[in-house]
């Protein structure tokens, strides 16, 4: 009997495994999506605060080529190759832990400061809006 189950219980176990998402440096994996994790609020929230700052993500500082300005953020973010690590894109829809901002923002996996650089690091709760955005596919709304 214990024979006849084995294959079926090791179908099971790998398949479980495959619908797992991958953990993350905050351990979000488990957590329900929030479906207010807009672009929009991560502009607002984090981006234009935070990171557009004179001489920093700006249109003047250009720090690593990203621009992080309202009407330019989106364009320099999502899907465009990071300049520190040129493998991972600054943002992966979908995949917050090959998501070099989501990287650099949690101080996992990343050359260079975390950012905000010289700042207080971002909350909590600012790293999880980010980490939803980019799980509900980055979009641009």
């Amino acid at each position: 009997m214990l024979r006849k189950l084995l294959p079926f219980t090791l179908l099971l176990t790998l398949a479980c495994g495959r619908l797992k998402e991958p953990t993350d440096p905050l351990g979000g994996s488990g957590e329900p999506i929030d479906p207010t994790a807009t672009f929009t609020r991560v502009q607002n929230e984090i981006f234009t605060p935070t990171c557009a700052q004179l001489g920093c993500h700006d249109p003047l500082g250009r720090q690593e080529s990203q621009i992080l300005s309202p009407g330019r953020a989106y364009a320099n973010t999502v899907g465009v190759p990071s300049v520190e690590m040129p493998q991972l894109a600054r943002v992966t829809p979908g995949d917050p832990a090959n998501s070099y901002l989501y990287r650099k923002i949690t101080g996992a996996g990343i050359t260079g400061d975390r950012m905000p650089q010289n700042l207080t690091p971002l909350t909590t709760a600012q790293i999880k809006l980010v980490r939803d955005w980019i799980r509900r596919g980055a979009p641009n709304d």
